[in-house]
């Protein structure tokens, strides 16, 4: 089988790196910090800004992942580095470049975002993003790379560490009974990605040629607010032996989180981007299921996954 070389090895490069794995591809690992090999995932310490050792490392792949994930308020100086160096590696080696996105570059949306949404974001973070995809589309146009990207919305799963997860961290505060303070609006609709979702969308942007030169989304199941999901949580914790209280949940003042952010970078960069937390929020991923045969995995199973994942001491 080919070889796939996936950069960055936090969840989504894992479960991506995991999932080729196990349908037989050669897998390479790329990152700064490297890892421990197995029989089916090498891992390589390489730094994602280093063009040539990027390059000497993709040699012969068929695909390349992007799962970077620079901290949060490190994007504007993190990611195009990183991006210009995948960019050359894809071009000089010949492999396909899948990139893992967000939602960001669509700004504040006014109804279900689709892929071909205008990329209307004026904050930081997405114009950082749409920078990368404008860039990396255009290379993709003048025939230079191959090129393709997922987009999806906040992850959730039990792969999913918390600090990665506005549900997953929410985890141990229901299994305590205490109020989950959530950011912004608890009750309006948002779509959640689960992260083998994820890496099933990666993994077939890279093996597909129809999925080229355009982005797409992640399946997801339909909405639910952050109130209903952290109540279907709630109860999927409960258990005759260790009972779990039904979901307490409160949205944290916005005035409360830009004085937080005055002395925390993180809290200060979520209120830049408030108008994900306050209106509808909600991914339409039916190109996705037509063209390349994806569906997202029901939610009750999301659910159940989850929770499960969570000891009942926590």
């Amino acid at each position: 089988m080919a070889l796939h070389v996936v950069v960055g090895k936090g969840p989504v490069g894992t479960a991506t790196a995991e999932l080729l794995a196990a349908r037989g591809h050669r897998v390479r690992v790329l990152s700064r910090g490297g890892g421990t090999s197995t029989g089916a995932v090498e891992h390589r310490r390489v730094d994602a800004a280093d063009a040539a050792a990027l390059t000497a490392a993709a040699r012969g792949a068929a695909a390349l992942y992007n799962a970077v994930n620079p901290a949060y308020h490190r994007w504007a100086t993190d990611w195009p580095p990183v991006a210009a160096a995948l960019l050359t590696t894809a071009e000089r080696t010949g492999a396909v470049l899948v990139t893992m996105s967000n939602l960001y570059v669509y700004g504040a949306p006014t109804g279900p975002m689709r892929p071909d949404s205008p990329l209307t974001a004026t904050d930081l973070k997405g114009r950082v993003r749409i920078a990368m995809w404008t860039d990396a589309l255009a290379a993709h146009e003048a025939g230079r790379v191959r090129v393709t990207e997922a987009r999806a919305a906040d992850f959730v799963g039990p792969q999913v560490p918390a600090a990665h997860s506005h549900l997953v961290r929410q985890l141990p505060t229901l299994r305590r009974g205490r109020t989950a303070w959530v950011i912004g609006d608890p009750d309006v609709p948002r779509s959640w990605a689960y992260l083998p979702d994820v890496a099933a969308t990666l993994a077939a942007l890279g093996t597909d040629e129809r999925a080229l030169g355009r982005a797409w989304h992640v399946p997801s199941a339909p909405p639910r607010s952050q109130r209903q999901a952290l109540t279907d949580l709630a109860a999927a914790l409960s258990s005759p032996a260790h009972p779990v209280p039904p979901a307490r949940v409160r949205g944290v003042p916005w005035p409360v989180l830009r004085a937080v952010g005055l002395v925390s970078p993180m809290v200060r960069e979520l209120v830049d981007v408030r108008h994900q937390f306050e209106g509808e929020y909600v991914v339409d991923a039916s190109a996705t299921t037509a063209t390349l045969g994806l569906t997202a995995t029901a939610w009750d199973e999301v659910v159940a996954a989850t929770a499960g994942a969570v000891p009942a001491t926590a």
